[in-house]
């Protein structure tokens, strides 16, 4: 079993509430929450309107289908997310 961790942490420029977050922010959600081998969470931040962290859960068989998901949702991320992603690290463990 393979497990990845993808942190991705967002910068927000002139994003004035948290509801207007939230907004910008329901794509990650609505696009990756669905796939059966990831799981989607704001991780930190939840109080500050500017910054966000997401972290996002691969888990598979096959170390490179770990690699290949959050690939894709770090690729999907920087070119469809309404705010600036100023940070991504990345971990893959096998237990």
């Amino acid at each position: 079993m393979h497990i990845g961790l993808l942190d991705l942490d967002f910068h927000l420029a002139g994003c004035r509430s948290l509801k207007e977050k939230r907004r910008r922010l329901a794509r990650l959600r609505g696009k990756f929450g669905r796939v059966t081998n990831l799981a989607v969470c704001e991780s930190a931040f939840q109080d500050s309107h500017r910054r966000a962290r997401w972290s996002v859960i691969a888990v598979a068989g096959d170390a490179r289908v770990v690699e290949r998901s959050l690939t894709e949702v770090e690729r999907w991320v920087s070119q469809s997310v309404d705010a600036t992603l100023v940070d991504v690290d990345r971990e893959v463990i096998a237990t």
